[in-house]
């Protein structure tokens, strides 16, 4: 949803902006957010299939176990170095699916269209070639179309389904104490090259979006039977108030080293201009895997093997009992990690 009033209308006491609200699953992009969820969403429609802030609800079809999940896209501009609103779509919507442990089959899409929009069929087509390579098929969906200056140009929602692995049960709730915590490659590219491309900035050669389905890094684990206690895309809010989500979902502590979490020179340098902390910037390709100890060398060696994430790395590990998100610094000190109170980056995605 957007986090932004319409022209002239009345604003709302907190941003309804995030990720999956319909299907109540994690939101991402700070405390705001999970206070609408709390607030307003929870109370009003409860939490039928037992999603627990997980990125995708699990139901069963006969004797298949399926995973939906829903999302809407706002991004601006709707072209960036790296993608559009169209592919990000489909790469959302499937790794949503990826993250619950579900290899993604079908999607649905709802455009609402400005009248006169000359980038439509390159959107379109960047849709299509995003769903081949995610191997989906989209199989349904809805066009609206409003007067020109009502609508940002596009707006996209998207519904994904997809099949569970047999005996799957990834989640926050799974998360131990004792289990390592892998991020699947550098962080805070995505948010990065849209804000440089919608400010205009002048960074050469420009800062392409991560924007990537994640079968290829998260299929093989599943597929080679690693037991995945958790998976968490970091998109809206950053690897920061992911892994806050996840530490307030599981009652634990998580503790991450902030040295082994690559960020790219380019899109630090850009930050530190912004004066933007890099863990909490988004990202549309990159997530974290919370395995047992005993499995995490083999899980590393997997995620390795893909091209999206050959630089992969083992940044922390869960400890009991409930304590947020503790990173310790370049300098041997530690540092609290929290959700911010708004959002760093709107219109990401």
């Amino acid at each position: 949803m957007n986090a932004d009033p319409p022209a002239g209308g009345p604003a709302c006491p907190l941003p309804l902006a995030g990720d999956d609200v319909v299907q109540l699953a994690h939101g991402g992009g700070g405390q705001l957010m999970h206070e609408l969820l709390q607030n307003v969403f929870l109370p009003a429609f409860g939490d039928p299939l037992g999603a627990g802030g997980h990125d995708s609800a699990v139901f069963s079809a006969g004797a298949e176990q399926l995973a939906i999940t829903t999302d809407g896209y706002v991004v601006q501009p709707l072209e960036f170095p790296g993608g559009d609103i169209g592919s990000l779509a489909v790469h959302g919507t499937v790794n949503d699916l990826l993250m619950a442990g579900a290899r993604p089959r079908y999607l649905s899409a709802s455009f609402i269209l400005e009248a006169g929009l000359a980038t439509l069929r390159r959107v379109v087509g960047s849709m299509r070639d995003a769903a081949a390579a995610s191997g989906v098929a989209i199989v349904t969906g809805d066009t609206k179309v409003v007067e020109g200056g009502h609508g940002d140009g596009i707006y996209l929602a998207t519904t994904g389904i997809g099949t569970l692995f047999p005996g799957t049960a990834i989640g926050p709730g799974a998360i131990r104490p004792g289990d390592r915590v892998l991020l699947s490659g550098d962080i805070a590219r995505h948010g990065m090259a849209v804000m440089a491309a919608r400010e205009g900035l002048a960074v050469t050669p420009a800062i392409e979006s991560d924007s990537a389905p994640l079968n290829d890094p998260v299929l093989p684990l599943l597929e080679a039977g690693v037991t995945v206690h958790c998976l968490r895309d970091l998109t809206r809010g950053g690897l920061a108030s992911a892994l806050v989500e996840l530490a307030a979902g599981a009652g634990v502590t998580i503790a991450i080293d902030e040295t082994r979490v690559p960020v790219r020179e380019d899109v630090r340098a850009l930050c530190e201009l912004l004066g933007l902390d890099p863990l909490h910037v988004a990202n549309e390709g990159r997530f974290v895997a919370i395995v047992p100890a005993q499995e995490a060398d083999r899980a590393l060696a997997l995620l390795r093997n893909s091209a999206l994430a050959v630089d992969a790395r083992d940044i922390g590990e869960v400890q009991p009992g409930p304590g947020g998100v503790r990173a310790r610094t370049a300098v041997g000190t530690e540092r609290p990690i929290t959700m911010l109170t708004g959002e760093q980056l709107p219109r990401i995605c």
